[in-house]
C-alpha cells in the first residue's frame, strides 16, 4: 500500500486545532482530502478555511466523539459526498487531571475523560467502520501516548515518570491502546489497518502548553507515523522517533 501515491479521504477528530489541525495540514499538503472533525461549527469551520485558503482539500465535519447522533450524521455524510472512507485519525482527546494527585480527582473527570479518550473512539470508529470497509485499504490511527504504556508506568527510571500519577489520563489512554488492539485483530482479515500513533510530549491546551515540541511537529509526526502505519503490521505501537514502543 502507497498511501501517499494515492488520493485518499481521511477524517481527524479534534482537527480545528493543535496536532489534529497540524495533522490535517500534512494529509492535505500530501494530497488528501481531509475532514475536519470537530464540536463547534464556528471553529471547524474556520479551521478548515484556514486550509482551503492554502490552495488544499479540506471539509468541516460536525462531529462530537461523545454524541453518537453526530457520529451518524457525519458518516451519513461521507457516505453521500464520498462513498467512502479511507483514514480515520482518532484523535481527540481530554485530560482533566494535569497536575492533580489521584485522590484530588473527582470520579466524574475520570468518567468524563473515558467518554471522550476510549468510548468516543469506539463511537466513531463504529460509526466509520462500514466506510472504511469499502477503501481498498482502511486505517486507523488511534492517537494515544507513552504515557498509557504499562512499560513506562512501570518504569521509575523514565524520563516522564513525573507524569505517571496522572489517573484518569493515563488510564485512559492505556485502555485506548487495548481498545485498538482488540480492533486489530477483530478487522484483521478485513484490509483494515488499526494501530497506535504517538505524536510526542508536545505543547497543546491540553498540557498547559508545557511540552517541548510544537504542535506542528506532532502534527508532522502523526502523518508520517500514518504512513508507516500502513506499510507495516496492524497492531503497532509506534515512537514518535521512530520505531515502536513496548505495550
Amino acid at each position: 500500500m502507497t498511501t501517499s501515491a494515492q488520493h485518499r479521504i481521511a477524517l481527524i477528530t479534534g482537527a480545528n486545532k493543535g496536532i489534529g489541525f497540524a495533522t490535517a495540514g500534512e494529509l492535505a499538503r500530501a494530497g488528501h482530502t481531509v475532514l475536519i472533525g470537530a464540536r463547534d461549527p464556528e471553529r471547524g469551520t474556520a479551521a478548515a478555511a484556514a486550509l482551503t485558503a492554502r490552495g488544499l482539500d479540506a471539509r468541516f465535519v460536525r462531529l462530537d466523539v461523545t454524541d453518537p447522533a453526530t457520529a451518524a450524521a457525519a458518516a451519513g455524510l461521507i457516505d453521500a459526498e464520498y462513498g467512502r472512507l479511507d483514514t480515520l485519525v482518532n484523535n481527540a482527546g481530554v485530560a482533566r487531571d494535569w497536575q492533580r494527585a489521584p485522590e484530588e480527582l473527582p470520579v466524574e473527570a475520570v468518567r468524563e475523560t473515558y467518554e471522550t479518550n476510549v468510548f468516543g473512539v469506539v463511537t466513531v470508529t463504529n460509526a466509520m467502520l462500514p466506510l472504511l470497509r469499502r477503501s481498498p485499504a482502511g486505517l486507523i490511527g488511534n492517537v494515544s501516548s507513552r504515557l498509557g504504556s504499562f512499560s513506562f508506568l512501570g518504569d521509575p527510571q523514565n524520563p516522564m515518570w513525573e507524569h505517571a500519577a496522572l489517573l484518569a489520563y493515563n488510564s485512559s489512554k492505556a485502555a485506548l491502546n487495548a481498545v485498538t488492539l482488540v480492533y486489530a485483530r477483530a478487522l484483521r482479515d478485513s484490509g483494515i489497518k488499526v494501530s497506535v500513533l504517538e505524536p510526542g510530549y508536545c505543547a497543546t491546551d491540553l498540557n498547559e502548553h508545557s511540552g517541548p515540541a510544537s504542535a506542528e511537529e506532532g502534527g508532522r509526526r502523526i502523518a508520517r507515523q500514518l504512513g508507516e502505519a500502513a506499510a507495516g503490521a496492524s497492531g503497532s505501537f509506534f515512537h514518535p522517533e521512530g520505531g515502536t514502543y513496548p505495550w
